[in-house]
């Protein structure tokens, strides 16, 4: 435990995979929001909140500060401020692109090529909540890079490793979609219909940001749980994707 940590603090309600002063870093559950909206439902902001001032027992306000978002059905890594300085360091390596972002996904299909960069141009139908992908520039529309390598394929699915470049609304799914592969379960974006409510098959496996006060590069990495539709991998094509996510930023795949 921390040494900024207090000894008598309860079990966190959340799974926490780091916490000192600055920095608060959980797993999300997939069906979560990121931050409050109208709905009124759960979500992780005010859940770490509530968390930081049970544990803690703290009477008065506690500072969450969001610094990047999962989509609703994505579980995974997420990192979180502790400070409103720490916040805006840690955003302002979000908006530079010193923020790595690392995620493992089931997709239907094999992806034409093992390894590849993905460069397309996304619009927004806010109305109706989803992208559109554009091959070339277009008014409106944002550009959005990523890279893929396929880790192990099987029964008519495949095993992805993604780097994310941009951080797009939906844009690992609207991509590889694009690509002829979509994320299991994903029906928003061409996915087969599946029976009852399912998890999106996308996971937030590995976040690297470096510290906002000592600056010291820091990894945080978590693979989904070996549950479905996860399982239908077995432990080798585990071991290549976990390779695959300890490869360093800027290393070609």
């Amino acid at each position: 435990m921390n040494a900024d940590m207090n000894r008598e603090a309860a079990t966190p309600l959340l799974p926490v995979l780091h916490e000192d002063n600055h920095l608060l870093v959980v797993l999300k559950s997939p069906g979560i929001l990121s931050q409050a909206d109208d709905t009124g439902e759960p979500d992780m902001v005010s859940l770490l909140k509530d968390d930081l001032k049970v544990r803690y027992n703290k009477p008065g306000n506690v500072f969450v500060g969001l610094v990047h978002r999962l989509d609703r059905p994505v579980g995974g890594v997420m990192v979180f401020a502790k400070t409103s300085k720490a916040a805006s360091r840690l955003s302002e390596s979000v908006r530079s692109r010193n923020f790595e972002k690392m995620y493992v996904a089931l997709v239907h299909g094999t992806p034409a090529r093992a390894s590849a960069t993905l460069r397309h141009y996304l619009s927004k139908d806010a109305a109706r909540n989803i992208v559109t992908v554009h091959e070339r520039p277009t008014a409106d529309a944002k550009e959005a890079v990523l890279d893929y390598q396929v880790a192990a394929s099987r029964g008519g699915l495949s095993l992805v490793v993604v780097r994310l470049h941009t951080g797009r609304p939906h844009q690992i799914r609207a991509q590889m979609a694009h690509i002829g592969c979509p994320l299991v379960y994903d029906r928003k974006y061409g996915a087969p219909p599946a029976k009852g409510e399912r998890d999106l098959a996308l996971w937030s496996a590995s976040v690297g940001v470096h510290h906002p006060v000592s600056k010291e590069w820091m990894t945080f990495r978590a693979l989904p749980p070996r549950s479905e539709p996860w399982s239908q991998f077995a432990d080798d094509a585990w071991r290549r994707a976990e390779s695959m996510l300890a490869t360093d930023q800027g290393t070609a795949w």
